[in-house]
């Protein structure tokens, strides 16, 4: 195997032994990529401590072949009820994990049926957030294809600052960003961009609309680019002409907010404790109550994945994470304010992967 592949498959064979199961089953797609190299849209793994299997349809095999050459393919068609059971078959195996996160009821009933039938004795265990823990913690080479993605929205951002003009829409706005970055060499964007003007941006998932941006409002945008299959993730809050004292000081209240948490998290913090870091700042500026999120989360071949930094969260912050840092501050019928910068646990502190200016 190549040594990329077979270090995350001898992690996780070493997590299967801990939770005492003889095998997963990987229907994740991110997860799917991670373990085997394989970004078909169609695919599972079969992961045993002797086999390593891929199992694709006809369309992908070529595509299988060249992307993930350490593993058996075996085929498939679209029915599971066709091929899982002759999958499992001939593998030594007594309790199967499967992603219980990603498996609906329906599938996890549908494959218990065809156990059944089969007269298997075989049992299924759920397992949550195996493989997604050690995407956690990122090698070199994600590192670097995230940083190389986060050059792109910090280049974009600069451009849309520039292009924003009074009576420009929102969905103007986001085009304008999107088509920037795909000619930059973004690949499909990890998230739909957003543009959330005046009282939308109070909206943290906000829609670009036909709104016109007009001067002294609040401007929140929020873009990721895509490189290599990893994603960025970047926010900042523009207002064209001059501000008022309610913008600046929520703005400022955001950013203070923002650097206390940066300057603050250390490994082994929990998500819990990194979020308070910022929430406290905002609580005491008098709106706690409208910063209804979490502090951040990961950032990888997924938008959002571990760890989580968000109130009670136990995940532990350790080196090699990458996460966002992103407070933020929305209020009805005037607007909001969010300031997102990714950063990685690097040699006992968070360091700014995100360039763009505030």
């Amino acid at each position: 195997m190549s040594l990329k592949v077979s270090h995350r498959i001898q992690k996780l064979r070493q997590g299967l032994s801990e939770k005492e199961i003889d095998g997963i089953f990987i229907s994740q797609p991110e997860n799917r990529r991670y373990l085997s190299g394989f970004d078909g849209s169609a695919g599972f793994l079969m992961v045993t401590p002797q086999d390593a299997i891929l199992a694709t349809d006809f369309r992908y095999i070529a595509q299988a072949k060249s992307q993930a050459p350490d593993y058996e393919l075996f085929r498939i068609t679209n029915e599971i009820g066709d091929w899982f059971s002759r999958l499992v078959a001939e593998l030594d195996m007594k309790r199967l994990g499967f992603e219980s996160e990603h498996i609906a009821f329906a599938r996890h009933r549908q494959l218990s049926d065809i156990l059944a039938k089969g007269k298997s004795r075989l049992k299924l265990i759920p397992v949550d957030g195996l493989v997604e823990s050690l995407r956690a913690i990122k090698e070199v080479e994600e590192i670097e294809l995230i940083t190389q993605a986060s050059e792109i929205t910090d280049a974009a951002m600069e451009y849309i600052r520039d292009k924003l003009r009074p009576g420009i829409t929102e969905r103007e706005a986001a085009w304008e960003i999107e088509r920037f970055m795909r000619e930059k060499g973004s690949q499909p964007l990890p998230f739909d961009i957003i543009v959330a003007s005046g009282p939308n941006s109070a909206l943290p998932h906000a829609q670009p609309s036909a709104r016109a941006i007009q001067e002294a409002e609040p401007i929140v945008i929020d873009i990721g680019a895509r490189v290599g299959g990893y994603g960025s993730d970047l926010s900042r809050t523009i207002c064209l002409g001059t501000p008022d004292d309610t913008f600046n000081k929520i703005y400022d209240t955001v950013l203070g907010a923002q650097a206390a948490a940066m300057a603050i998290i250390k490994p082994e913090m929990t998500g819990g404790e990194a979020d308070q870091l910022a929430r406290i700042v905002i609580e005491q500026a008098g709106y706690g109550e409208a910063f209804g999120h979490g502090l951040g989360h990961g950032v990888g071949l997924a938008p959002h994945e571990l760890p989580r930094l968000s109130t009670n969260s136990p995940e532990r912050l350790v080196e090699g994470m990458v996460f966002t840092i992103e407070p933020g501050i929305y209020l009805e019928g005037w607007g909001g304010v969010r300031i997102e910068d990714l950063v990685i646990m690097e040699k006992g502190k968070v360091r700014e992967i995100s360039k763009a200016k505030k």
